[in-house]
């Protein structure tokens, strides 16, 4: 039956999945880094200080310095040829290789938690063209309140907006699936067996939070240590040669220990001196595994007294990552896809 002259749009019914990562800077210029950060730090999940407090220190040191510093570091990375972060190419792929792999049953998209393209603006864009139902898929394996947290926060003040909400569902953390754990395991061994020699230590390096996140019950921590426990018995890896550390820590407040960059440098010194890097929480490469882990965690290793540290690939849209990528769509599009 036609709908009256008069009455406002109605869009198709369909069904789509978003792809959702932390997000990265437009650009390396000041200001675009400057916006980017500002975003970042300024949610309430990633830094727990009172906000009038907090924005006086963010405001102004901390965003007078940092976006230099953190354009240097994303500089030595840079997708030059496609002027954007590895991380947006290889979202984008990942998007893409997904798309191919549902045709035209799904519409799949990409959206970052800070930065572009916003979840606001996906959702609302989905909407609009026809996606009733959508499936948002945060990349984390791991659940935190800064991570994933925050994504079904902004998901939520999306929703707020919207008069006509489309069905939202969003797929849980998978730090201990099976299926992650298996294929996780075999993009390490397949990476490994090509090094002119086998590493002496794996480490299994995660993003930090500071240590009060866990007091208060967050559970990234014990999440991150079973994604550790399982990778190294489906690797049949000898534990005396595995190590689990957590990077990135920021400010003067205690963060999840070991550190990672102690760490290395304590293997450097004990006469270790090949090292190889696993990231299980981070699902893509990014700034903090290409140039943290890969360039500066390196350097920290042979300064030490080591050989070579070799940051592995995090799965991103190779065949193994686009796999557990399907899995957990069609696990989560179950009752909606026929």
């Amino acid at each position: 039956m036609p709908t009256p002259s008069d009455h406002p749009p109605v869009p198709k019914h369909g069904l789509g999945v978003i792809l959702i990562n932390l997000g990265t800077p437009d650009a390396l210029d000041y200001w675009s880094m400057r916006r980017y950060l500002g975003e970042f730090l300024s949610d309430k999940r990633v830094i727990e200080l009172p906000k009038v407090f907090w924005q006086l220190i963010l405001q102004g040191p901390i965003l007078t310095f940092r976006p230099k510093k953190s354009a240097a570091a994303y500089r030595q990375i840079w997708n030059n040829e496609l002027n954007e972060s590895p991380l947006r190419t290889i979202t984008r792929e990942q998007t893409q290789s997904l798309q191919e792999l549902f045709g035209e049953a799904v519409r799949v998209e990409f959206a970052m938690r800070y930065g572009n393209p916003s979840i606001p603006s996906v959702i609302n864009q989905m909407f609009a063209d026809g996606c009733w139902k959508i499936v948002c898929v945060p990349l984390y394996p791991q659940y935190a309140a800064s991570t994933t947290g925050s994504v079904v926060d902004k998901i939520g003040d999306t929703l707020k907006a919207m008069r006509w909400q489309p069905t939202i569902r969003v797929s849980p953390p998978f730090y201990d699936d099976p299926k992650y754990i298996e294929i996780l395991a075999k993009s390490v061994k397949q990476q490994i067996e090509v090094l002119d020699e086998e590493p002496d230590v794996l480490v299994a390096s995660f993003h930090g939070v500071p240590k009060e996140y866990l007091m208060k019950g967050d559970p990234y921590h014990c999440q991150c240590q079973k994604t550790g426990r399982l990778l190294q018995e489906a690797l049949e890896w000898p534990a005396e040669r595995f190590r689990v550390a957590f990077q990135s820590r920021f400010g003067p407040k205690e963060w999840l220990k070991p550190y990672a960059d102690e760490l290395i440098e304590d293997l450097g010194h004990q006469g270790v001196k090949r090292v190889a890097v696993v990231s299980p929480a981070f699902f893509s490469d990014c700034v903090e595994t290409l140039e943290e882990i890969a360039i500066g965690l390196n350097e920290t290793f042979q300064e030490a007294g080591g050989d070579r540290l070799v940051a592995l690939d995090c799965l991103n849209a190779s065949d193994e990552g686009m796999a557990i990528l399907e899995y957990i769509v069609r696990r989560e599009l179950r009752g909606w896809l026929d």
